[in-house]
């Protein structure tokens, strides 16, 4: 049985890995730390006593999800593949 600490780290592994789950994907990393930047701003933005405006809000998350999602899409076909399951990226020559 795997501890919580070996189940987050292969979560996250997961997450951030293109479709081998060990290569380091750099547009998910960049993805995560928009979505991470925006909103710290927003908060900040409350606790400094900004007004909040949820609509703008929202637009804006959304935008940051919908950029990220498609770039992840766009370069979808460049990501090694393991084709045969042994573990290692396979070239698809």
């Amino acid at each position: 049985m795997q501890t919580l600490r070996s189940s987050v780290m292969a979560g996250l592994k997961q997450m951030f890995t293109g479709k081998d789950n060990k290569t380091l994907d750099l547009g998910r990393v960049l993805w995560a730390k928009a979505v991470v930047a925006f909103l710290g701003l927003a908060f900040y933005g409350v606790y400094k006593g900004n007004p909040v405006d949820y609509m703008a809000f929202g637009t804006g998350l959304a935008a940051v999800l919908a950029a990220g999602g498609a770039a992840i899409g766009f370069k979808a076909k460049t990501e090694p593949e393991d084709l045969d399951g042994d573990g290692i990226p396979d070239s698809k020559e």
